[in-house]
């Protein structure tokens, strides 16, 4: 069976490449538009290409059984960027999976597709609506793969949580450095929001599970998430218990901090992009029950193991990195003004 993987040099995919492997699985090959630089490179076929590029596509997937699609471009893409690449994209590769005949494909959405929840926890049937242009193009591609399934296509829909763990950067890698570095952390309100992550490793699991589950159960959307986690701000001090400094998270009031980070956001100042800190206080979570029962989903770590864990393989590997663009969960974010307020911290 070969398992074809778009976005396959992702944080995301990386850890399904080995996780595959791990299971018996040998004939894997992905695109992404960045090089794959791991120690895997010569255990699958890699094209370095674009998943909007319809000729790159069919050149890569040939011979799939099983389409995996984690391509998407993140929210400080441009909005361009975004809308062709997580929508004509997605398009693209339905279209071509389907010209194949492929048996299976899986699209990773997000937990981005409820927008601002007026309730918790949330559920598959639940109404979407995104905000902004990437809640609004991952709205935009559950239609399309819904759009297939009606064609007669058997395409899993997976909503994961935010989920961290080995190769995970992004805007984590600010938390562990300042961590790593014997520092206490400043929260966005109280932190006594329930705020749901996610281990990496389960989201593989689960996505395993569409890969080898009857087709029946598996032709469904899906929430993905841990299924044990208490309030922001205990499963991020678990993280600096873990960091032995006996530092800790400090709470400050929420509407004078976003107001800050707006004014820091026209001025691009910000490390954070405003779906993260306008949010950042609120709950969000989601019921996992659907993938419990027909996935036989059960998630390995809680949220603050996930954390702890992604925090650990920062520290044996945070020597290796320099601060990045801000775009990709691949490298750590800049710090921008937030570095000004290390010296109180």
């Amino acid at each position: 069976m070969k398992v074809y993987i778009t976005g396959i040099s992702g944080f995301l995919s990386i850890n399904l490449v080995r996780y595959l492997l791990e299971h018996g699985y040998n004939d894997i090959s992905g695109i992404d538009l960045v090089d794959f630089t791991y120690p895997e490179r010569d255990k699958i076929e890699f094209l370095q290409g674009d998943i909007r590029d319809k000729e790159a596509l069919k050149n890569s997937m040939q011979g799939a059984d099983i389409v995996i699609h984690t391509a998407a471009a993140l929210p400080l893409y441009s909005a361009q960027d975004i809308y062709t690449t997580d929508i004509d994209g997605t398009r693209n590769v339905l279209e071509q999976a389907k010209a194949f005949g492929v048996k299976r494909v899986i699209h990773i959405s997000s937990t981005a597709v409820y927008g601002v929840p007026d309730h918790h926890p949330l559920f598959e049937t639940d109404a979407v609506e995104g905000v902004g242009p990437y809640g609004e193009a991952k709205v935009m591609a559950e239609q399309i793969c819904e759009d297939f399934r009606e064609k007669g296509m058997v395409v899993s829909i997976l909503r994961p949580k935010s989920f961290v763990g080995p190769e995970r950067l992004g805007v984590f890698a600010i938390f562990y450095q300042w961590a790593s570095e014997g520092r206490s952390f400043p929260m966005i309100g109280s932190g006594k929001n329930r705020y749901q992550l996610l281990a990496v490793e389960d989201l593989c699991q689960a996505i395993f599970a569409c890969m080898t589950f009857n087709e029946e159960k598996i032709n469904q959307n899906f929430n993905i998430g841990s299924a044990l986690y208490t309030t922001m701000k205990e499963d991020y001090q678990a993280v600096l218990n873990e960091a032995g400094y006996g530092k800790k998270i400090v709470p400050f009031p929420a509407a004078p901090v976003i107001l800050a980070l707006r004014i820091l956001e026209a001025l691009k100042l910000s490390p954070l992009y405003p779906w993260i800190y306008e949010t950042a206080s609120k709950d969000s979570f989601v019921s996992i029950e659907k993938a419990q029962k027909e996935l036989a989903f059960n998630p390995k770590y809680s949220t603050s193991e996930a954390m702890i864990r992604n925090y650990r393989w920062y520290q044996e590997n945070k020597d290796r990195f320099s601060a990045g663009d801000g775009v990709t969960h691949r490298v750590p974010w800049k710090q921008k003004a937030l570095g000004w307020l290390k010296v109180f911290f």
